[in-house]
């Protein structure tokens, strides 16, 4: 939660869980104002956007609120909170599914009857014939359709790791690679992506691996490699944006093979990035 000052200046808000802040959730963001918040409904199952990486994605001030604190709630009693927490709230804006409270039984006109100010309803967003929501997006994520997920988010998906160490084969036998401990982020598909990969303020075109290591020990991993870089010193942490789906995972007899294999994904990166 925020200072109450912060608070007390906020006219209007929009409500929602937020996970992606994709093109659906930036309609809404964009008919905040000046004077505007981000009210995010805490999920424990947000993976596109973990936590505050939400706030990442917007101007507003984000404030989060749990989900099951709220819950319970009957529509006069949310828009009672919601008062209490606003004091100057003058304007609502939602999504056109919006549902709330108690067994989720209330919605956009229980919210209209009860505020007694402006709700802003926005409609439904689509990509051709596809609804844009989060859970389409996980879909296509987990499919390893890149592209079309990045054109629901209207940015590249990225996620953001710990830089650990790794078995260290890769600067030995294979290519250097920066291997990643990974939070809640959801993962694509396993395989290989072409990638941008970004730390200390600049992004570099890279190749990510994630999946088991089928060729080696058979652990899971996620491993970036730099392409055409040579670092001096591994970072702590690095944002690695999807770009394009190469390959499946696949095992290799040899690391002869695997390195053959991995040049051409190389090669094929640099034409897609």
């Amino acid at each position: 939660m925020s200072g109450s000052t912060t608070l007390e200046r906020v006219e209007s808000i929009a409500i929602g869980a937020f996970d992606g802040m994709h093109r659906a959730h930036q309609e809404l963001l964009r008919r905040l104002g000046e004077k505007g918040a981000v009210l995010i409904i805490k999920k424990p199952n947000a993976s596109l956007t973990p936590d505050k990486e939400r706030c990442r994605y917007t101007q507003h001030h984000c404030i989060f609120l749990p989900l099951e604190g709220i819950r319970h709630l009957d529509a006069k009693g949310f828009v009672a909170l919601l008062r209490s927490l606003f004091p100057n709230l003058k304007k609502i804006v939602v999504g056109y599914d919006f549902v709330f409270g108690k067994g989720r039984k209330y919605g956009i006109k229980d919210l209209k009857e009860h505020f007694g100010g402006a709700v802003e309803v926005v409609e439904e967003q689509k990509l051709g014939d596809i609804s844009i929501h989060s859970r389409h997006i996980k879909e296509l994520l987990e499919k390893g359709e890149i592209e079309l997920a990045n054109q629901m988010l209207g940015r590249l998906y990225s996620i953001r790791g710990e830089v650990v160490s790794g078995q260290g084969l890769g600067a030995k036998e294979l290519v250097p690679t920066l291997n990643l401990l990974v939070g809640k982020f959801l993962l694509p598909k396993p395989g290989v992506y072409a990638t941008y990969t970004e730390f200390e303020g600049k992004k570099y075109p890279s190749v990510t691996f994630i999946g088991q290591r089928l060729s080696t020990d058979g652990k899971f991993s996620v491993e970036t490699h730099i392409i055409d870089q040579e670092l001096a010193q591994a970072p702590k942490e690095v944002r690695i944006y999807f770009v394009k789906y190469l390959r499946a995972n696949q095992k290799f007899d040899t690391l002869e093979d695997l390195k053959s294999q991995i040049q051409k994904d190389i090669q094929k990166a640099k034409e897609v990035l």
